[in-house]
């Protein structure tokens, strides 16, 4: 199976970028493909509970139930150092985000089959 790992940079600052990353994840996974979503940047935000469900952006789906889509066929991840640089600890995260550094998605990404897409 292939496997499709999409690295989400925006938040809040570029709602479209942002909705891109989880619609394509989201989309990858209803077609059967094995998705990574990593949230870096200011994306880090949507880790913590009520971010997703807060976020609007007119003719999009809603971005809390991309990342419920994506948890329960996939999964998500954040950045450790985007998670330090804004205080966020593991357990402020919602049910299922796990936090790793950057050697985690380098290995993620370099393995045969996996194709990276950044947002």
């Amino acid at each position: 199976m292939k496997k499709l790992v999409v690295k989400a940079m925006a938040g809040n600052n570029d709602p479209e970028r942002v909705a891109q990353a989880f619609s394509v994840a989201a989309t990858a996974l209803a077609s059967g493909f094995e998705v990574s979503l990593w949230l870096t940047g200011e994306a880090s935000y949507f880790a913590l509970p009520g971010r997703c469900e807060d976020f609007n952006l007119p003719h999009s789906a809603k971005l809390n139930e991309l990342r419920d889509a994506i948890l329960v066929g996939g999964s998500i991840t954040l950045c450790t150092q985007c998670a330090l640089r804004r205080d966020i600890a593991q357990n402020d995260l919602i049910s299922g985000i796990v936090i790793k550094g950057s050697a985690s998605f380098v290995e993620e990404i370099m393995t045969e089959g996996v194709q990276a897409l950044v947002y």
